[in-house]
């Protein structure tokens, strides 16, 4: 009999559902999958397509299927905004020590309030002079634990090196890997992971 469940949601629906179990029609059901190891509870949720029954651990592919994937065509993230208190001084910060560029392309006269494009790659990141509805202070020292955008880069003992040299404070990665984590004038988090 060929199953349209992976062979761990097969093994979670014969582990949690009951030898004999009526399922009907249309209903969404929950089955909760604790995984070895990590002792989580991982849900599965599946959808009947049509009345039918599990009996014996068996389950007909026509009963239940994974639910359909959600597609509407992502393919990456455009640019990430990030709130400043004065265009300039941020500007020097991601300009003259960071070494993005300003995309020209990007309208500065057409929104209420001043802000600039950096490019980042193929992405980018929004500088918004706008009021910073976030507290300043109290912030976790490490940006690894507060809100952050991360930033692929190919040497992090280079950029190590230029914070230094500017005397901008970082950490590095908690966990080891090749990254370091800042903040910007505004106390925005910025991780540098090495690829």
């Amino acid at each position: 009999m060929a199953s349209l469940l992976s062979p761990s949601a097969a093994i979670s629906l014969r582990l949690k559902l009951n030898r004999s179990s009526a399922v009907s029609a249309n209903t969404p059901s929950k089955i909760c999958y604790t995984f070895p190891g990590n002792g989580r509870c991982q849900r599965l949720s599946f959808k009947t397509k049509a009345a039918g029954s599990v009996e014996g651990n068996v389950l007909d592919k026509e009963s239940a299927s994974i639910s359909d994937k959600i597609d509407y065509g992502v393919v990456g993230i455009h640019h990430v905004g990030i709130l400043c208190e004065n265009l300039e001084r941020s500007l020097e910060f991601y300009q003259n020590i960071l070494g993005l560029e300003i995309n020209e392309a990007r309208p500065h006269d057409k929104l209420p309030y001043r802000g600039a494009w950096l490019w980042v790659g193929s992405e980018m990141i929004h500088l918004m002079e706008l009021p910073n509805p976030d507290p300043l202070i109290g912030r976790p020292e490490h940006g690894g634990r507060d809100r952050h955008a991360c930033i692929s880069i190919r040497d992090v003992s280079k950029l190590q090196a230029i914070l230094d040299k500017a005397g901008i404070p970082y950490t590095l990665s908690r966990s080891g890997r090749p990254a370091i984590f800042t903040r910007d004038p505004d106390a925005n988090a910025l991780e540098f992971t090495q690829v």
